[in-house]
């Protein structure tokens, strides 16, 4: 059976490279005469391979040597409940902008544990773009400023990072972290999702100032503590040992290929040639104002319901997969993460254009 192209928001394409590799060492990794996914946490083999990761990603995104790397489980969605969990150490309060599902969902479990004040949201628009506000109009005394820098159901991202004033930015990165650069330093924590440019599913990396970590509030458990994983080198209990390995081997990857700036280029290529499409077409189009358009994750819609599925089974059937819209948006949606070759996107555009003309009669 042949690949199909997956244009799934998560979880996503995973490099061939990188599948092919897990084959290899699938039944017996290393030598060891143990599969990757019989390897205890504890082990030399285990420990080499998560020490690897770690150091690959703090190369590839130039981490600062002040901050830690954890590997954690639970989705993003956990972070949700333990940046305040652990952030809430002085005014228990905290800013946060609102630009689609998942910063509402953050902004929601944020509430429960301290008070929140949304700043700006572009909610009036259907989050088609990124609101723009001035923090010398709010309170002062916070303790963390909250964005989502990529917007996976919209298909919005930031063309900025926010001036905080000297209060540490939080970012939900899931959806497009290592897709292009961001310098850490400006950041006090980045949490992602690996199922998108990362990993398979199970893992999630923070990466967070260490004059952060230790002053959780009381009612924080063991387990949502970021002291907790620190001391422990993320080996606190089991890890998910094995998105862990396949993230180490995507991040190979993503060296080899040059980097972050390659794979920027890449990104920047794939995206330009599917707005390029949408913009000139008389069928399809982008619901997203154009300066906050994502490299990452791309609705797009004929603006008819029964077309819109009309095409949704035709590509489909061509090997085309996982381009609906969200459910909460309907339409359609093509994410282009780091592993979706050009190829893909390029083929997905044929397909686009020649429903296109034979709609319209052309």
């Amino acid at each position: 059976m042949s690949r199909v192209f997956n244009f799934s928001a998560g979880p996503s394409t995973l490099p061939l490279p990188v599948l092919d590799k897990v084959n290899e060492e699938l039944i017996d990794y290393n030598n060891s005469g143990m599969s990757v996914l019989e390897l205890s946490h504890r082990s030399f083999e285990f420990e080499e391979i998560i020490n690897a990761c770690e150091m690959l990603l703090r190369d590839i995104m130039n981490i600062p040597s002040n901050y830690r790397v954890l590997f954690l489980q639970g989705g993003a969605s956990s972070q949700f409940s333990m940046v305040p969990l652990n952030l809430f150490s002085t005014y228990k309060r905290a800013l946060y902008v609102d630009t689609g599902t998942w910063s509402d969902k953050a902004i929601s479990e944020a509430k429960k544990y301290g008070n929140v004040e949304i700043i700006a949201s572009s909610k009036d628009k259907k989050y088609n773009y990124i609101p723009r506000f001035n923090l010398t109009d709010f309170e002062t005394n916070v303790d963390y400023f909250h964005i989502t820098t990529n917007n996976t159901i919209e298909g919005t991202v930031y063309d900025y990072i926010p001036e905080t004033n000297g209060y540490p930015l939080v970012a939900d990165m899931s959806s497009d972290i290592l897709s292009k650069h961001y310098d850490v330093s400006k950041f006090g924590l980045i949490y992602a999702g690996a199922q998108k440019n990362l990993g398979p599913a199970g893992l999630t990396v923070v990466i967070i100032n260490e004059e952060l970590i230790g002053n959780e509030l009381e009612i924080c458990p063991t387990m949502l503590s970021y002291k907790t994983h620190s001391k422990a080198n993320s080996l606190y209990n089991t890890p998910p040992t094995f998105s862990i390995y396949v993230t180490k081997l995507v991040l190979e990857w993503i060296k080899s290929l040059g980097g972050i700036p390659e794979i920027e280029k890449m990104n920047l290529k794939k995206a330009n040639n599917f707005y390029t499409y949408l913009d000139n077409s008389n069928l399809f189009s982008s619901p997203i104002q154009k300066e906050f358009r994502s490299l990452m994750n791309i609705p797009f819609t004929t603006e008819n319901e029964d077309m819109d599925k009309e095409f949704l089974s035709l590509a489909n059937n061509l090997g085309f997969k996982n381009l609906e819209g969200h459910r909460s948006v309907g339409g359609l949606r093509a994410s282009i993460y780091n592993a979706m070759p050009i190829e893909g996107v390029n083929d997905l555009i044929q397909l686009m254009s020649d429903f296109e003309n034979k709609t319209l009669g052309r």
